[in-house]
């Protein structure tokens, strides 16, 4: 399927958001519930999978909605097409705190794969697939690694992720240890991988959980800052209904009660 290319402008400083113009004719995708405004020239269609042709007729839509499903994403996605005579535009909101990315899919040879959660419009033509990663030890340590998206074509997607967003360059050969959560998005060239981090001590007291994704070059790599599921957990550990909101006043309680328990078990070797 041909892509439409589209010209677009990102706008606000933490909660941003995409203005794509369509030319008449041509459309863009968004993920369900994405869409922030739209000039009165656009119609706005809601169709199962990704919007890309099928081969295979309904079946070949049954798979194209089931990835989608696999990746925890809605069934159903909507295709915004300018059917007026002019310029039209439509504009994408992110769901949290963060920065959108701009991917020009043609420059990354043709594949991106990304967190599930972390697409959010793309010009019509792009291909939206699941990448599972290969080994077995990755499928079931890796967390928010293991089932990603995977967007394939030439054209423009946008990809939204938490906090500030920095990308790397690996050389080939080098590696670098990543939560598995701020990984936000990387080429098929990098190789993605699921290490222990060594020391059970660590591994319980350090809050960076038993395993990190090991990432090793060559590739292109985009870290975010803030994961969805770290702001989750703090804003859920906060609530007045966990007992978060008493957790000034109950840490210094809580320290002296536990400092004999935990002074045995860190006094003593790492495994």
């Amino acid at each position: 399927m041909a892509m439409d290319v589209v010209d677009f402008e990102v706008k606000g400083a933490e909660m941003q958001f995409v203005e794509v113009e369509l030319d008449p004719g041509e459309a863009a995708i968004g993920e369900a519930g994405s869409m922030m405004f739209m000039d009165a020239g656009i119609q706005m269609d809601t169709v199962f999978g990704d919007g890309a042709k099928q081969q295979g007729g309904f079946f070949g839509k049954l798979l194209g909605a089931g990835k989608r499903l696999v990746t925890g994403e809605s069934l159903f996605t909507t295709i915004y097409t300018n059917n007026a005579s002019a310029k039209q535009r439509v504009a994408f909101a992110a769901p949290y705190p963060g920065k959108i990315l701009p991917m020009d899919l043609k420059q990354l040879g043709g594949t991106l794969i990304c967190q599930k959660d972390a697409f959010l419009c793309a010009a019509r033509g792009v291909s939206l697939g699941i990448a599972l990663q290969q080994k077995l030890s990755t499928g079931f340590f890796g967390g928010e690694g293991f089932i990603m998206q995977k967007l394939e074509g030439d054209g423009l997607a946008f990809v939204h992720a938490g906090g500030t967003v920095v990308r790397r360059t690996l050389q080939p050969g080098q590696t670098l240890l990543v939560d598995t959560g701020c990984v936000v998005a990387y080429t098929p060239s990098v190789n993605f991988e699921i290490q222990y981090v060594g020391k059970i001590k660590t591994a319980l007291f350090g809050g960076e959980g038993l395993f990190l994704a090991k990432l090793s070059g060559p590739g292109e790599l985009w870290l975010q800052s803030l994961p969805f599921s770290r702001l989750a957990s703090r804003v859920f550990a906060a609530a007045p209904q966990t007992g978060g909101g008493g957790r000034e006043q109950g840490s210094l309680l809580a320290g002296v009660a536990g400092a004999g328990i935990l002074g045995g078990i860190l006094s003593g070797d790492d495994d």
